[in-house]
């Protein structure tokens, strides 16, 4: 009834004409897309208020936009050292330009929600710079700002749930609904933002049938055949079928190992006209041909073969689990295909962890900017690459059975969008192969083994008949039930793939697939090579990039393995794929820094960005000493680049956990070494802290500034943390 009273009123021209001021611009500034999620939440709870919503990445708007909207919502992260994030450093720039008027923005009013990490120093910078600059500027806070920590025993969720439903709250009481309408509720469900739609194809009726042999097959016009052809994922083309299975007699229509194929051509025919003929007349058995319009008459020349079945292969290959993913290359901008030199698993096999050193090598392109010149790929330590993974076919398979999908599977489709969202035609950083099929989109461009996120629930509940499965789906969304989400998705690891295993009776229209499925994005990784490192001694236009990437495999409280899905990808990529790669700079390690003292901190895989600098340091000729902290479990196992240190020029301790009864940390060695540390802060070091998040960077905060109490420098902690703030850099590359 509340939804019928709503329709009423907004279809009549003065519930229109009341609403129309009711527009909310949200901003999000994101490196790993959290920013982007979050942002999605607000606009799926300002549309249930009424709101006309529009969500930008940050640097998509100009500053004028601004004064457009009655009000605005900013959703940024922190990277690096305070760092606001690259698709926002164009939007912050503009707002840092100095001939602003001081109260250009006095007609803005907004809010801001940042993302941080509380174990780097600089936590929620971002959001903070960016709060204070918009009300240096004359913009006005709505609403108070809020600051989510990834370190908080649920995440991001700890703190964006009461701040979201208190800005909901804020927004109900201050712009109240006209009379007769109310909030759209949770059980309603929202339009989708974004559509598949099938993909015009030319109408083969108006073609004539290309005869292999220089023949033609009469005009086809009358026979109405509209079956659309599509693209494989291995490049090849054929028709499209409602139903995919490929059965025994399609082998009796090739004209494969035939001797002389125009001969028997002539015979097949002669055959054909026969009175008494009963053979096949088309290439496509008799089960797919009661599908097309006209039978199977119309659809080739007559080729039949007496050949057993068993000589062609006709496995499918999405049926092998074995089968690996494609290696087409998808049309990423700024995007560069970088050719795969080397995939080496550098710790032992029968070690707990499967650590890859990977190299590639990424040639010249045409630059953009300058027409006839070419572009060598160039990156800094401390920079790093995207990999851009993909589903595995066989998984893909699952889900095209579970959702009912075998008969659309193979066509062409095309994203469409909402007609109020004309900025974007699909979802933001998706980008499909040209024509891609259903089964292409779910390889390379949608995520179906992430963890899924609340809102999942929430949409697939409209999706099924069984009122058990659709309540069950409800409590997971229900953020009051925090602790049955968490214990049901992150702690056992479960896949979206899995959820939809779980509840079979939902079932998804194909239609739908970008409104519930997340976009697939890239995984970030710190290059592990610099100085001579970057070229190719035999070719000059090749940059090369090294890699020290630590695979994702444990098994979780479900005794089931899993497995990250860049991970995954990884260890089955083959030397010589060629993969598109992209490029993230990150501003934090300045170039003089390699003639100043190094005091450099890195358990695991984290000592790649430092191998970078260290290969840097090379070649600078004042370069200052450099002491490395190595931690890691095993000597014998994840030493990595052992070999190379010397040659470096660092001194290494080491601290490996597990070597003896008492574990060692590299923290431990820190204190132990007090005095070499000190003698390091002394002479003004930079600090570079390198590795997995969480307690590490503040655990080996704590130990040098302890090390500098021990060695009289500071009276305390905290005044040594102050010296350091003053006479020595941090560069922290932690995730």
């Amino acid at each position: 009834m509340a939804s019928e009273l709503n329709d009423d009123y907004t279809a009549s021209g003065d519930g229109a004409a009341k609403l129309e001021n009711r527009r909310i611009l949200i901003l999000y500034g994101s490196e790993t897309g959290n920013s982007q999620d979050l942002a999605g939440d607000i606009e799926r709870l300002a549309e249930r208020l009424h709101f006309n919503t529009h969500v930008r990445e940050m640097n998509d708007v100009e500053l004028n936009t601004l004064l457009q909207y009655p009000l605005i919502i900013f959703v940024i992260s922190t990277t690096g050292q305070g760092e606001v994030p690259k698709n926002a450093r164009k939007f912050w720039k503009s707002l840092l330009r100095k001939r602003l008027p001081p109260n250009c923005l006095q007609l803005v009013n907004f809010t801001t929600f940042g993302l941080g990490d509380s174990s780097y120093s600089k936590y929620n910078w971002a959001v903070r710079k960016l709060h204070k600059r918009l009300e240096q500027l004359g913009a006005t806070e709505f609403f108070p700002r809020g600051e989510a920590d990834e370190r908080h025993q649920d995440g991001i969720d700890g703190t964006f749930l009461s701040w979201s439903l208190s800005l909901r709250s804020h927004l109900l009481k201050e712009y109240p609904l006209p009379v007769g309408l109310s909030p759209i509720p949770l059980d309603v469900q929202l339009p989708p933002k974004f559509t598949l739609e099938l993909a015009p194809t030319m109408d083969l009726s108006d073609e004539l049938m290309p005869d292999r042999d220089g023949y033609q097959v009469g005009n086809l016009k009358s026979a109405n055949l509209t079956s659309p052809i599509v693209k494989s994922s291995n490049g090849y083309h054929h028709p499209a079928h409602h139903d995919q299975t490929l059965d025994e007699k399609a082998a009796l229509f090739s004209h494969a190992d035939t001797p002389n194929p125009e001969q028997l051509e002539q015979a097949l025919r002669a055959e054909r006209m026969s009175i008494n003929s009963n053979s096949y007349p088309a290439r496509l058995s008799e089960q797919t041909a009661k599908q097309i319009q006209g039978g199977i008459d119309i659809l080739d020349r007559p080729n039949v073969l007496r050949d057993h079945p068993s000589k062609y292969l006709l496995e499918d290959p999405s049926s092998c689990k074995d089968a690996l993913p494609p290696s087409d290359l998808l049309p990423i901008p700024r995007g560069w295909v970088a050719h795969l030199r080397e995939n080496r698993r550098v710790t032992p096999i029968n070690h707990w962890q499967d650590v890859r050193h990977l190299v590639l090598e990424v040639p010249t392109q045409p630059n953009s900017n300058r027409r006839g010149d070419k572009e060598l790929f160039s990156y800094v330590p401390g920079d790093a690459v995207l990999i851009y993974p993909k589903n595995f076919p066989a998984d893909v398979q699952t889900l095209i059975d579970l959702m009912g999908w075998n008969d659309v599977a193979d066509m062409p489709f095309e994203h469409r969008a909402r007609q109020q969202d004309v900025l974007y035609s699909k979802p933001k950083n998706c980008y499909p192969i040209p024509n891609s099929t259903l089964r292409e989109l779910l390889i390379h461009n949608y995520d179906i083994t992430a963890i899924p996120k609340r809102v999942f629930f929430q949409d697939i509940a409209f999706y099924t008949d069984d009122p058990m499965h659709q309540e069950r789906l409800r409590e997971f969304a229900n953020p009051g039930l925090s602790d049955e989400f968490y214990d049901y998705t992150s702690r056992p690891r479960r896949s979206i793939l899995e959820v939809l295993q779980d509840f079979p009776s939902v079932k998804i229209p194909y239609q739908h697939l970008p409104s519930i499925f997340p976009v697939m994005r890239g995984r970030e990784y710190s290059v592990a090579s610099g100085g001579q490192l970057l070229r190719n001694e035999q070719n000059l236009e090749i940059t090369r990039i090294e890699l020290l990437v630590a695979l994702v495999k444990y098994k979780t409280v479900l005794r089931k393995t899993r497995q990250g899905l860049c991970s995954r990808y990884l260890e089955f990529l083959r030397p010589g794929t060629n993969i598109m790669i992209t490029h993230r700079e990150y501003d934090t390690l300045e170039a003089s820094w390699t003639r100043r003292p190094l005091l450099a901190i890195a358990p695991g895989t984290g000592v790649a960005p430092i191998r970078a600098h260290l290969w840097d340091r090379i070649d600078e000729s004042q370069a200052g000493d450099a002491l490395l902290f190595f931690g890691g479990r095993n000597r014998n196992a994840d030493f990595y680049f052992q070999e190379e240190w010397e040659d470096l020029r660092v001194k290494v301790l080491t601290a490996f956990s597990r070597d003896q009864e008492e574990k060692i940390y590299v923290q431990d060695r820190i204190r132990e070494q007090w005095q070499l540390v000190c003698e390091f802060i002394q002479k003004g070091c930079v600090i570079c802290i390198c590795g997995s998040s969480g307690k590490m960077p503040e655990a080996v905060k704590l130990a040098i500034h302890d090390a500098m109490v021990m060695g009289k420098m500071a009276p305390d902690r905290e005044a040594a943390k102050q010296v350091l703030a003053r006479n020595n850099p941090l560069w922290e590359e932690v995730w």
